[in-house]
């Protein structure tokens, strides 16, 4: 699957929206991409999962883990795929990252799923929890990176389509400037930016 076959799939499926927008990094952005308009369709779900299981077919993987909620589907579909077991992570009542369902057996090796990097918080998070459960993370593969490949990871990261998409600190945001109002679609309260 190219960048350019993404991207027109992220389009076809009405994921990227235009406007103002406060991510959960925390950012503001002129675009917003809901995988979850892509996910929700499992032929496209299929395709995307099988173009980043391709990406990491040299590799062995005993599970796939996705942060909650915006990973899960992919990760289920990039496990299945890949003949692994599928766990996530999910926020705790202190708003941290946790892995409360699942349990990784030492040594395991793990791959991160998830639909879009902007900041790499919560997959910085993800990776964070999965060591700590005894996991050995071998890599993360993302639908979109929106940095343009300004994520930095300790380890190989392999995305489907790396774009730069704007983000503002919300104290220079030129849409806050403009006075138009801005929407909250992330599936967490703001962090900050990280």
């Amino acid at each position: 699957m190219t960048p350019a076959e993404v991207e027109q799939l992220l389009e076809h499926t009405g994921a990227v929206r235009r406007g103002h927008f406060q991510l959960s990094s925390g950012l503001h952005s002129p675009v917003y991409v809901q995988c979850a308009l892509l996910l929700e369709h499992p032929v496209h779900t299929a395709r995307v999962a099988d173009a980043l299981a391709q990406l990491f077919k040299e590799t062995s993987v005993d599970v796939v883990a996705a942060p909650a909620l915006g990973g899960i589907v992919l990760g289920y579909e990039l496990a299945r795929q890949l003949g692994a077991r599928s766990v996530f992570v999910e926020r705790d009542a202190q708003g941290k990252l946790a892995l409360r369902r699942f349990s990784l057996n030492h040594g395991e090796r793990v791959l991160v799923a998830e639909d879009v990097l902007t900041t790499g918080g919560s997959t910085q998070d993800t990776i964070a929890v999965m060591r700590q459960a005894g996991g050995s993370v071998i890599g993360v593969a993302a639908i979109l990176d929106r940095s343009g490949g300004g994520v930095k990871l300790d380890l190989p990261l392999r995305v489907l389509l790396s774009q730069k998409l704007e983000t503002y600190d919300p104290k220079d945001c030129p849409l806050c400037r403009a006075g138009q109002p801005v929407e909250k679609p992330g599936s967490r309260p703001p962090q900050g930016k990280r």
